[in-house]
């Protein structure tokens, strides 16, 4: 929170001070010490707190109406619990289907589409293929966008020589401006793409690691390359057997979601009257599956995210799959090419 508006709204966080919910003291404290949180001054602290009990209030009703049925999907308190929505929404949501992207290349995007008469899979996880790296932490700066775009690079890498190799989300942060993407403050990952194709290569993450900052200069190094793509495809807009046939067949793809509701999400399939498609965050389908837990049969997509491990599934969520391309899972899904 800036400090000019902490000391503009310091009447206004006193007075929460005294309405906190004193049942939560012990709670509050641990939740700190746990993902060492040190506020100093006085006034952030009162809003961060307020914000959390919120947070905590709004998970708990959750949870009460899940065991009653209502829900198919966990929330739990995580390492976001003293941010609110409208924040956490600017800081990590990057996907700004506004810039354009590649599309100011003028390159005509090819398309993969989907074939009536293919039969895949019921299930697929490229995880246990050795396609996918760990979960990464994209932290309070909005290059999700960068971190989907490695995570299907990555998999291009390991699909051509079997190797696993870590690509630099900074390399691409600091390094595809020209294609339209404004580092922290959002992109795409068809522009990082076009930035790779263009660029004849990025970078290996070890060689160029991540800081989560914007305001640094290209350092791309020929000598550090680690991945290249010649080009990528567009799956068809807002067809999920397309995507599915693309995860099949393909590899993990790059996707992007509405993930205003996902902040607290914890496990289960996710599914919300509340999500749009207006996509604003980016992600990665590593796979597609049906649930077997009891009142299965929910069939869901895999998405791998740049929360860290702490949120979701170990940093994976599950999504509900074929319910009319849910939280617009399948509206602007690409993968990149060599």
């Amino acid at each position: 929170m800036p400090w000019l508006t902490l000391i503009l709204a310091l009447p206004i966080l006193v007075d929460l001070a005294g309405t906190s919910d004193s049942s939560l003291d012990e709670g509050w404290w641990r939740w700190k010490v746990l993902h060492g949180k040190n506020y100093s001054v006085e006034a952030e602290e009162v809003f961060r707190r307020a914000a959390w009990e919120k947070n905590v209030r709004v998970i708990e009703r959750h949870n009460e109406e899940m065991s009653q049925g209502k829900h198919s999907y966990r929330l739990a308190m995580n390492h976001f619990g003293d941010q609110t929505n409208e924040e956490l929404h600017e800081r990590l949501n990057g996907f700004r289907p506004d810039l354009g992207g590649a599309l100011r290349s003028g390159r005509e995007q090819a398309r993969f589409r989907s074939k009536t008469s293919w039969e895949g899979p019921e299930e697929v996880d490229w995880r246990t293929k050795g396609y996918v790296t760990p979960v990464k932490n994209q932290g309070l700066c909005g290059s999700c966008w960068a971190f989907s775009a490695t995570g299907a690079l990555e998999a291009l890498v390991f699909k051509t020589t079997g190797k696993m190799v870590s690509l630099s989300e900074q390399n691409l942060v600091d390094c595809s401006w020209r294609q339209g993407n404004v580092g922290c403050r959002g992109g795409q990952y068809i522009g990082a793409f076009e930035y790779v194709r263009a660029n004849g290569g990025i970078d290996a993450e070890d060689l160029y690691p991540y800081l989560g900052r914007d305001d640094i200069s290209c350092r791309y190094s020929l000598q550090g390359k680690a991945g290249n793509c010649t080009s990528y495809m567009v799956v068809d807009q807002d067809n999920e057997q397309a995507l599915e046939q693309a995860v099949a067949t393909v590899g993990p793809v790059s996707v992007a979601v509405d993930a205003r509701p996902f902040f607290f999400y914890h496990s289960g399939i996710f599914s919300s009257h509340s999500c749009t498609q207006k996509v604003n965050h980016a992600m990665l389908a590593v796979g597609y599956g049906t649930s077997k837990e009891p009142g299965g049969g929910q069939d869901y997509w895999i998405l791998k995210n740049s929360w860290s491990e702490r949120w979701g599934e170990q940093g994976y969520m599950r999504l509900l799959k074929g319910a009319n391309n849910h939280c617009g899972v399948a509206s602007v899904a690409s993968f990149p090419v060599l």
